[in-house]
């Protein structure tokens, strides 16, 4: 496929993703009045001269929440226009940023929205976050001589893959429009070469997802947290977990129970409409069950804290004396263990890791995390480190050690800030 087969392929596809538009905006508020906004629509208080950032959604925002910072504090005489493309992307920059920044959802990628959308940005610079190219907004960037970084740059083989087999031409005009290509490990940068980029335009500037600094401020909330909710119990917090996996730790938990009765299991499902889901499957089994998002404390029967809030997996994730990271005993590929790792918690995944395959090999050489293939090794895992503090206390030194040695890539992508503005 190529930029024209694609956009023919938009235009028929804009009157199903509008009709979806309307449809989530008369079932969610989150999308209720923003629907022109994705069309380009929305006129933007424009006052500085604009440096774009996309950041796509939740996680993407987290991740680049060190370099916007950075940017912000650096260039005061610019405005940051950080975009997202959900609701929950959209949420995390106000609570992050709060007016430091200007916001949008980025326009979806039809020449017109896109044009719409840069003629009132007019950007010096624009940076794209992990691997979250759009053929008309990189296009029309390119353009307008406007230089690209593609930050943080990851690149799975499946996905590349994937590219090769339905879109190779569109991803090769589109990696030779960037400026530059930012790839977290050389196996991405790898990739990306075989895709088409240019090998001049690759550098390997590790993962800014390294970026984590736990604030005096968040510790004291989780160690105020810890004392009210389990003072004297032992805790295990499950993170971003999915459909097909809370089945299998809530297993575990039932198990658990029978050896370790005070256990308290914190479950953060990673998409908000499983919330009630997850509790239903909780109290379906028996389990007494209280959510943060009601804000009541966990008394001292209480046996699982749904985790159905926003924005607050590292504040959970700061009480746990063990944590799991989900999306791992399913196939679908693993979620970031870098938060437990800034935390300096033991940490579990199963064997589906290969969305972060560089990170949890670094984990895993340096026994911070150890890695399991079924609910049945879960639970004796968590049963071995809840029995073995020694064991929990040098598998969270050790994740917080490789944290430590692989920071550096803020001041890196900073360089190439410094050198287009």
């Amino acid at each position: 496929m190529n930029r024209f087969f694609y956009n023919v392929f938009m235009y028929l596809a804009t009157p199903v993703v509008l009709i979806y538009l309307l449809y989530r905006a008369f079932k969610s508020e989150d999308y209720r009045g923003r629907v022109a906004e994705r069309f380009g629509f929305k006129r933007l208080n424009i006052t500085k001269p604009v440096i774009l950032i996309h950041s796509v959604s939740v996680g993407e925002t987290i991740a680049a929440a060190p370099l916007i910072k950075q940017i912000v504090n650096d260039y005061p005489s610019h405005q940051v226009l950080v975009t997202t493309s959900t609701p929950t992307g959209s949420a995390m920059v106000k609570k992050l940023f709060g007016a430091s920044v200007a916001h949008c959802y980025v326009p979806i990628d039809l020449p017109g929205s896109v044009k719409r959308f840069l003629n009132q940005v007019a950007p010096q610079a624009a940076i794209v976050m992990e691997t979250e190219l759009w053929p008309n907004l990189i296009h029309q960037l390119s353009q307008a001589k406007t230089p690209i970084l593609l930050a943080n740059a990851r690149m799975s083989e499946k996905s590349m893959n994937g590219y090769l087999s339905k879109a190779a031409p569109l991803m090769h005009e589109m990696l030779n429009n960037l400026d530059c290509v930012a790839a977290q490990y050389s196996s991405d940068g790898e990739r990306f070469i075989t895709l088409g980029l240019p090998k001049d335009k690759l550098t390997i500037g590790g993962s800014i997802k390294f970026e984590l600094s736990i604030s005096s401020e968040l510790k004291n909330q989780q160690q105020q947290l810890k004392q009210r909710w389990a003072h004297d119990r032992p805790v295990w917090v499950a993170g971003s977990t999915h459909p097909g996996e809370n089945e299998q730790l809530l297993q575990t938990h039932q198990s658990l129970l029978a050896q370790f009765p005070n256990l308290l299991l914190v479950i953060i499902p990673r998409h908000s409409e499983r919330f009630d889901e997850v509790a239903q499957q909780a109290t379906a089994r028996g389990f007494n069950i209280a959510r943060r998002s009601q804000g009541t404390t966990p008394s001292s029967d209480t046996q699982v804290v749904i985790g159905d809030t926003m924005g607050e997996m590292l504040l959970l994730l700061g009480i746990g004396d063990i944590t799991y990271i989900g999306g791992s005993l399913i196939a679908r590929g693993g979620h970031n263990p870098l938060e437990p790792a800034a935390l300096g918690k033991p940490i579990i995944m199963g064997e589906s890791c290969y969305n972060f395959s560089d990170i949890c090999n670094k984990l895993l050489a340096s026994q911070g995390l150890q890695q399991v293939t079924n609910d049945t090794e879960l639970t004796q895992l968590i049963s071995k480190l809840l029995n073995d503090e020694v064991m929990r206390q040098q598998m969270g030194k050790h994740a917080l050690q490789v944290v430590a040695d692989n920071q550096g890539t803020l001041q890196r992508l900073m360089t190439w800030v410094d050198q287009k503005i």
